[in-house]
């Protein structure tokens, strides 16, 4: 008896706490993907960063300057459209995001609503056979006894001799 009652218990906490349990799943996995993608963009940016430090090292008269200037143009047209990218990455991951979250609750109302269900469906047998219940003892009781007082008594007429 207490077996079942106690998987009984444990089937509603794992029930209720699944929602819950997925939403934690949704975010961990979420975070990792952008945080792993952000680590790679700042590697990226890094590496051309130290590419830069080295060819200004490299920089010995007029003409290296000019050759550094028109590569550190294009070093900073390629940076811009890489962040250009990187940004449009991170909001279709926002973007996948927010349409998993919303799958998520859609899913839990759905589960949540029938839970609701099933509990009224069950309640309601519980409450049809109640009043039955109580008016069954109710017949098979029989009525108490009324109780006069000496005044009511002589009120009435009757002597309490």
């Amino acid at each position: 008896m207490q077996d079942k009652t106690f998987d009984a218990f444990n089937d509603q906490a794992r029930q209720f706490f699944e929602p819950m349990r997925k939403l934690n799943s949704l975010m961990l996995q979420n975070m990792e993907r952008v945080s792993e993608y952000q680590m790679e963009s700042l590697k990226r940016y890094s590496q051309m960063g130290t590419e830069r430090l080295r060819d200004a090292t490299e920089v010995t008269d007029a003409e290296s300057l000019r050759d550094f200037g028109t590569r550190q143009a294009e070093m900073m047209n390629a940076l811009s459209q890489q962040m250009l990218e990187d940004a449009r990455t991170l909001g279709e991951m926002s973007l996948q995001f927010k349409a998993e979250l919303e799958q998520l609750y859609t899913e839990s109302g759905q589960a949540f609503a029938e839970q609701a269900g099933q509990a009224a469906e069950a309640a309601k047998p519980a409450a049809a056979a109640k009043p039955t219940a109580e008016k069954s003892e109710a017949a098979e009781k029989p009525a108490p006894a009324k109780s006069t007082s000496q005044a009511t008594r002589k009120r009435s007429g009757g002597s309490a001799s």
